[in-house]
């Protein structure tokens, strides 16, 4: 399919391109964003051109992985994405830059896509969404929290990342639950760690997909 932009009155959602490989290649160095995504580490410019030109192009040609650039007036900020999965399902990712976190960015952008791919005529119109994160990533799951993600679970070892077995914590989001908050900060019955006393909304980043 075609590649497809979104906006609101504040943020546009595009599909990356080459004129963003050194954007991206410079907001990948961040530790924050290498400690809680898969993205290759240590990060070159030619891992983000494979990512515009081979992840990213194959996935809109496909029809099966969207990924879009998330920008502030121009500006490259982090990219956010939905690989499909079968039966009308697919799982969500995004990262963001450290300077423009705690304005409310990732928070719009989700809800773009949200939209996009729950209700949109010319969307995908799935029925499911999955979240996952490497424990224990409070910023990314309080990001998938504040848009009516349900904690479901917490996987010990599930997931290798660069060679290293990280624990997997997994939300889920259906197309006609309500998109706010609906259990107590952390999820009310799940067995997790409470979080931290200096989680706020302005640290959130990244989940784990390397979007």
């Amino acid at each position: 399919m075609d590649t497809v932009t979104l906006a609101d009155d504040r943020l546009v959602l595009s599909a990356p391109t080459e004129s963003d490989v050194d954007t991206i290649t410079a907001l990948c160095q961040e530790p924050v964003i290498q400690e809680w995504t898969t993205v290759p580490s240590p990060y070159t410019r030619s891992d983000a051109e494979g990512f515009v030109t081979g992840m990213v192009a194959a996935g809109w040609a496909q029809d099966k992985d969207y990924t879009w650039g998330i920008r502030v007036d121009g500006r490259l900020v982090g990219m956010i994405g939905l690989a499909r999965q079968p039966e009308g399902s697919a799982e969500i990712g995004y990262w963001l830059g450290a300077d423009v976190r705690g304005q409310g960015i990732m928070d719009r952008a989700i809800r773009l896509v949200l939209a996009w791919a729950f209700d949109d005529a010319d969307g995908p119109r799935l029925e499911r969404i999955e979240w996952h994160a490497f424990a224990p990533n409070w910023a990314s799951w309080r990001a998938a929290w504040r848009v009516g993600f349900r904690f479901e679970a917490a996987v010990r070892g599930a997931v290798l990342q660069r060679g290293r077995r990280r624990d997997d914590w997994a939300g889920t989001l259906l197309r006609d639950d309500v998109r706010e908050p609906v259990l107590p900060w952390p999820a009310t019955g799940v067995v997790v760690p409470d979080p931290p006393p200096d989680v706020r909304a302005r640290d959130a980043g990244s989940a784990r997909m390397a979007r």
